[in-house]
């Protein structure tokens, strides 16, 4: 075992090291700069698409606009959010939620791109729905099939470890500890739940995720709020430590990239998967009538997820690291030795500015959250298959496995977790930034094609309308 550890642990340096970490921000930066960084011009509009626009009945899709976005807010909105800012918190100081602020920011770009070449790359499967993602357009914009067929085996793999186990194990382990709930009983539970749900495929997943995602989302920011307008004063001295630690020696800018950036990325990207090529698998299901318009809705998922949520998550954190004068570093061996002890540490801070409260509002958080992450995922997971295999029997197999791993997630012990949730992210993220560099001119010529005749258009609409009720 303790080989093992090592192994893995090595493996995931490699793949998390300065070459990836690279990767996934110089992608960002150079799709931000050939859409004219679009994130910032654009971030109402889009948002506007996302949270109120519904999809007309004769648009090509299965799902519309805000299912899609809540399918893929489903599997990024999860212990990402409260676990996964923890573990960046404890393993690269208070200055790594900068640097998962500066992977949101590009990484809204990225997320951007991949979702217009998931829609304009995508097909009609044989049982009638879309089919999309990195594997279609790198087989179709690219012609490399087989770089296709690698991120659809590191798809599958990922689904069952980043959007499954670790989901399920990391509530089992809350509710055990908040409600002395045995984790088989947990486990059985979400199994059960899990399956029900899958079974009726994305139309009943986007369902779901469209009931779960947003009111658990309000209310977790919501209360993040509260204890942040409860401590006004702690803000500043929060903000200040986290700009200084993310450009201190730690964070690596004397040498090779450090704790502080690459747990900051890394986290970073396990919260939003923005690189990831996930998101766009969901995107590419979407009713739209150019993928333009849903790439600007998708592109709202890293705003949401990392600017908003993390942000909240991360900024009660350190105010209760300061209040408590605590050594984040000194966390790092309690952290590597019990896994699931971020998890605590996010109870634990909300809890001593909202006693009893805040703790109960993070574990139910948590429940829900790591629950609509699985349902997303599975999709993911499955349309990763179906590339592979074309066959709605292994679809059909594929679901009643990935609910049994939940219940297997839930009662096992995943030490190595993490690591290799982290490792099948940057296997996936490889290919998808290949696919988004070598097929960036289509992104921009799609992009300038919506911009100039549907936008433009919308615009001008839009100025004849309120000019016409000024009267």
């Amino acid at each position: 075992m303790e080989f093992l550890y090592t192994l893995v642990g090595k493996i995931s340096s490699f793949v998390w090291g300065p070459w990836v970490i690279g990767f996934l921000v110089g992608t960002g930066i150079f799709l931000s700069v050939r859409v004219k960084f679009i994130q910032f011009t654009h971030l109402g509009y889009a948002l506007r698409l996302g949270l109120s626009r519904k999809s007309k009945a004769d648009e090509a899709g299965d799902i519309s606009h805000f299912g899609a976005l809540m399918t893929a807010l489903a599997a990024t909105v999860g212990t990402g959010n409260i676990v996964g800012v923890a573990t960046a918190v404890i393993l690269g100081g208070p200055g790594a939620v900068f640097w998962m602020w500066v992977t949101a920011i590009f990484g809204m770009a990225t997320k951007y791109g991949e979702a217009v070449l998931a829609i304009k790359y995508r097909v009609t499967d044989s049982s009638g729905n879309m089919a999309g993602g990195p594997m279609y357009f790198l087989e179709k914009g690219l012609n490399l099939k087989w770089l296709g067929i690698l991120f659809a085996i590191f798809g599958v793999m990922a689904s069952f470890g980043i959007g499954n186990m670790t989901q399920s194990n990391s509530v089992a382990g809350n509710v055990m500890g908040s409600f002395h709930v045995a984790p088989w009983i947990s486990g059985l539970i979400m199994a059960v739940f899990t399956g029900v749900v899958i079974l009726g495929g994305v139309k009943s997943i986007a369902k779901a995720s469209s009931v779960i995602v947003p009111l658990m989302a309000i209310l977790y920011v919501f209360v993040g709020l509260i204890v942040l307008v409860m401590n006004l004063s702690l803000i500043p001295p929060a903000l200040g430590l986290i700009f200084s630690e993310a450009f201190s020696m730690k964070a690596g800018l004397g040498g090779l990239i450090g704790a502080t950036i690459r747990y900051g990325v890394a986290r970073g990207v396990f919260s939003n998967e923005a690189g990831l090529g996930s998101a766009p698998i969901a995107a590419a299901a979407a009713k739209t009538d150019h993928p333009c318009r849903q790439a600007l809705v998708s592109m709202t998922g890293t705003f949401l997820d990392t600017i908003i949520v993390c942000s909240v998550n991360g900024l009660v954190l350190v105010m209760a690291g300061l209040s408590n004068h605590v050594d984040f570093g000194g966390l790092k061996a309690i952290s590597e030795a019990t896994p699931g002890y971020a998890s605590t540490l996010t109870s634990q801070s909300f809890n001593m500015f909202l006693p009893a409260f805040g703790g109960l509002v993070v574990t139910i958080s948590l429940i829900f959250f790591a629950y609509s992450t699985i349902l997303g995922w599975s999709y993911y997971g499955e349309r990763c298959l179906y590339y592979l295999t074309e066959s709605k029997t292994a679809s059909f197999l594929y679901r009643l496995i990935f609910a049994i791993f939940v219940f297997i997630g839930a009662v096992a012990k995943l030490s190595l977790a993490w690591d290799i949730s982290d490792i099948f992210n940057g296997a996936m993220a490889i290919p998808n930034l290949i696919g988004l560099l070598g097929l960036s001119g289509v992104i921009v010529s799609q992009t300038k094609d919506f911009f100039d005749r549907i936008y433009s258009k919308e615009l001008a609409a839009k100025k004849r309308k309120a000019a016409a009720a000024r009267g």
